[in-house]
């Protein structure tokens, strides 16, 4: 009794997932994904085991339609099933079982697919695809969000709303799947979960940035890392902590202006700074000297 979107972006190879339902946690149970290899939506009295063996399945050679009828051939009950599956190659595929829940159905494009079963009108799938396809041009997560999005506004679950998930892989596997994974956002319990999930989605942003720019070095400023952070401040101004790692930076760079607003308004909103400060300088995270100089101008 879900809504959801599989996909691959067609720029960049990353795959993946997005559903909301009325079902308490939809995170661990409909969405899978796998770098380089596919991702599978499973739903509609879920048969759980149809996203990892599908995946198992297009990871040994077989297309998103194969590995399809393939987990479907084995299922003791494929008729109330709902299962889209997109491959690394862009092919998509998708089934309504003939007993889901009215309305339901799906429809599936270049390179994706939206499926949705118990829904209050019959327009849902077509409006997810519409406002995919609408979206050409946007960051990924965002293209997926818009579908979830177009699906509350046909009215979505008849039943209401609960849990949302958002599960993104790259197209280049590393070999190391904890760095294959850019996201992986769940709201398990929320009275609007898909304006949570895009919430968290905003906040992912410039924590990947804070990632890629790294921590303050001791000698010099790295402008790579300045640029990074800047542009996590852009995206999400409100956060505390990204704040405060932007007035580092400046601060590292003798900008000080730019620095003590940013510095004074997270050691505002958490006293606590300072002490984390001193305790990253102890350990040489951050450069003493700039914890000591950024003390005496906060005074």
């Amino acid at each position: 009794m879900t809504y959801s979107i599989v996909a691959r972006d067609p720029e960049t190879g990353e795959l993946g997932v997005a559903v909301q339902s009325l079902y308490f946690q939809v995170g661990p149970v409909v969405p899978w994904a796998a770098a380089g290899v596919g991702a599978v939506a499973t739903q509609s009295l879920v048969n759980v085991a149809l996203g990892p063996l599908g995946l198992e399945l297009m990871r040994g050679g077989l297309a998103a339609p194969q590995a399809l009828a393939a987990v479907l051939a084995g299922d003791c009950e494929p008729e109330a099933r709902q299962c889209a599956m997109v491959d690394a190659s862009g092919r998509a595929a998708a089934h309504t079982g003939d007993r889901c829940i009215p309305a339901a159905g799906h429809r599936t494009g270049d390179g994706y697919s939206c499926q949705a079963n118990l829904m209050e009108r019959p327009t849902v799938w077509d409006a997810m695809a519409q406002a995919y396809e609408g979206a050409a041009g946007r960051p990924f997560a965002e293209r997926l969000l818009a579908a979830l999005r177009a699906a509350e506004g046909e009215g979505g679950d008849i039943r209401g709303r609960q849990s949302a998930a958002l599960l993104l892989v790259t197209g280049r596997p590393t070999g190391r799947s904890w760095e294959d994974r850019l996201m992986d956002l769940r709201v398990d319990d929320h009275d609007q979960p898909v304006e949570e999930l895009a919430r968290l989605a905003r906040l992912g942003q410039p924590s990947t940035a804070l990632q890629e720019a790294g921590p303050v070095r001791p000698s010099g400023v790295d402008e790579e890392a300045r640029r990074h952070t800047l542009e996590a401040l852009r995206l999400a101004p409100e956060e505390a902590q990204i704040r405060l790692y932007a007035g580092l930076m400046h601060a590292r760079a003798g900008e000080w202006t730019a620095a003590l607003p940013l510095l004074r308004g997270a050691v505002e909103e958490e006293p606590r700074w300072p002490e984390a400060l001193r305790r990253m300088a102890a350990v040489d995270r951050l450069p003493a000297d700039l914890v000591a100089e950024i003390e005496r101008k906060l005074v």
